[in-house]
């Protein structure tokens, strides 16, 4: 996928890009000149936009998934209208754009010379987005009838991923919204007792705290040693030693929660024994005082016999071994990982067939997505029609008895340390180094876009100046990802060649981007942060206060030999320094 253009015509904006706001990421000349991968690196001051336009992305990817799934869930209704093609549409945020990429679709459809087709989707405020195929001149007018799902799907990216650092949420609202609807997928499939695929229908993908050791997981056990150079070589990793998945796999529900399991015609009238009689799912408990009470198997879609396909009993027989506590009905999946072990992975979770971890980590997905289990509808609802940038602060964590599915001592091999080593005793640094170079890992031979918001925030200097280079190692010889990147750093721009560089600026409430004026390939950091980031200083602030009143001694006329020697005494090295210094000097030799 390589993104070509973006204009925001919601009369509102969205957030602070104003109405209006249009950027064209690519010339004709860059996409002759493009070679391989390289990420869109965004800088600029705190508040200039650069997350915004993430966001932004990630909203109208969100929108254009939830037009084309086939297994929208009930509990979907945010502002939903019958649009005149019959298209089921959830209000777009912003309500207007455009955007213009170009990708391979699978499908024989009409491409470029490098078998691109080139999209662009139009979306007025209160209209279904258009679709335009823009490769021929004969496909100037919007597509007649509007494009169907499968063309859609051809189209559309294979993948929408997303990565925010710390508590910066402004990029996972889209994303969270994604996942209470795969939730509610496979809870209606559930209630109904209608088949699940065993993997989630739409493509966007949150990397938070939640995922990340699937991610970590599916690498740890499918990545071979080449792959696996970043991790070994920053972080010391050699190998993944054991790991344990727990499955609670049936939760007690209020009977007012029965109704949902029964028959979906309104004219037959059933009782709560006979919904419970006849759903699979569902079984009475009968307490010491003789009251009923109800469980329901929250994994009943995902379970069954040894031999079947389902995500449960491929786990199980990758298992070195597994018990059911019957007290709670919870499952122990516990794996001592040697070559026996990938091996069963590999077979059982399609890695011979496509050569990706992905299947496993959809597995993944599909059981810690069971873990939104007790959010209510009424939250849900709000968190549909919701625009806030804080999701955290409305659906609460589960403590880890709680939850559906988790992962339990997870150990591995570092080179540098004598035992195995708890993935939850690595630093801020490793786990985010490891976390996004495993996104990329996983998901490099698909075509997807990636959208990483300040992803080395905890990287040593070291790490901050080899992140470029290790997502190259990442990505290899592979095509078709498109990547931003927002950033404070200058070593990522220095690792960029300037028409991949996007520099934000705010005025008067208005967002611009521009691209540096300079060579940035190459350039020194003293460099990229005088012309990019405005500092004019290599010192830091306090350093910069001590040499100016320094200054100010030397003006009021104070010994300069004294100075001097104070100067030295204080003060590192630095430009500054040694250009007070001699400043000093200068004016000596004067009185001389």
């Amino acid at each position: 996928m390589k993104l070509l253009r973006l204009k925001i015509t919601d009369p509102k904006g969205f957030r602070s890009l104003q109405a209006g706001f249009e950027y064209c990421f690519r010339s004709e000349w860059d996409l002759q000149e493009e070679k391989g991968f390289a990420p869109f690196v965004c800088a600029g001051p705190n508040g200039s936009g650069k997350s915004n336009l993430l966001e932004v992305l990630a909203a109208i990817f969100y929108h254009l998934e939830c037009i084309y799934l086939t297994n929208l869930p009930d509990s979907f209704r945010h502002e939903e209208q019958e649009n005149q093609d019959g298209f089921r549409s959830e209000k777009a945020i912003p309500d207007g754009f455009e955007i213009e990429y170009l990708i391979r679709p699978q499908e024989p459809l009409k491409k470029d010379d490098n078998g691109h087709v080139h999209v662009r989707i139009v979306k007025e405020p209160n209209k279904t987005p258009r679709w335009f195929l823009l490769n021929h001149e004969d496909q100037q007018d919007p597509l007649e009838p509007p494009l169907g799902q499968t063309h859609a799907r051809q189209l559309l990216p294979d993948y929408i991923l997303g990565y925010s650092s710390g508590e910066n949420e402004i990029l996972s609202l889209p994303f969270f919204k994604m996942r209470f609807i795969q939730f509610d997928e496979y809870r209606q499939a559930l209630e109904d007792q209608l088949s699940y695929p065993g993997r989630p229908e739409s493509r966007l993908v949150y990397l938070d705290g939640g995922f990340s050791q699937a991610i970590l997981l599916c690498n740890l056990l499918f990545q071979d040693a080449d792959a696996f150079k970043p991790f070994r070589e920053d972080v010391n990793i050699e190998e993944l030693n054991e790991f344990r998945i727990i499955l609670r796999r049936s939760i007690e529900v209020n009977e007012s929660r029965i109704q949902a399991f029964g028959s979906q015609d309104e004219s037959k009238q059933e009782s709560i024994e006979e919904i419970v009689r006849n759903h699979p799912a569902l079984t009475a408990v009968e307490d010491e005082a003789s009251a009923s009470r109800y469980r329901v198997n929250l994994v009943h879609l995902l379970d069954g016999e040894e031999e079947s396909d389902k995500i449960v009993p491929r786990l199980k027989r990758c298992a070195t071994c597994w018990y059911v506590d019957e007290t709670d009905d919870t499952l122990y999946l516990d794996y001592h990982i040697n070559e026996a072990t990938r091996e069963a992975f590999r077979k059982n979770f399609d890695f011979e067939v496509n050569k990706s971890p992905i299947a496993l980590f959809q597995a993944f997905q599909v059981l810690l997505t069971l873990n939104l289990y007790a959010v209510g509808d009424p939250l849900k609802a709000d968190l549909y029609r919701s625009d806030s940038h804080y999701v955290s602060e409305t659906v609460s964590t589960l403590a880890s008895d709680e939850c559906i599915m988790r992962f339990e001592s997870v150990r591995f091999r570092k080179s540098d340390v004598a035992v195995p080593m708890m993935l939850k005793s690595l630093s801020d640094g490793e786990h985010q180094l490891l976390h996004t170079l495993g996104l990329c890992l996983l998901f490099k031979n698909t075509r997807s876009l990636f959208l990483l918001d300040e992803p080395e925030t905890h990287f040593n200097p070291d790490w901050r100046s080899n992140f470029i280079t290790r997502l190259h190692q990442c990505f290899g010889d592979a095509e078709g990802q498109e990547m931003l990147i927002t950033t404070h750093t200058p070593f990522l721009i220095s690792d960029s060649r300037p028409e991949k560089v996007l520099v934000f600026k705010k005025d008067n409430g208005s967002v611009s981007v521009s691209h540096p004026d300079y060579n940035t390939l190459g350039a020194s950091i003293n460099k990229i942060t005088m012309s990019t980031f405005g500092k004019r200083e290599t010192i830091s602030g306090h350093a910069k206060a001590i040499l100016e009143g320094l200054r100010q001694r030397f003006e009021k006329g104070e010994d300069k030999e004294r100075l001097i020697s104070e100067i030295n005494r204080q003060l590192g090295d630095s430009v500054e320094k040694l250009l007070l210094i001699k400043t000093i000097l200068d004016s000596m030799e004067g009185l001389d």
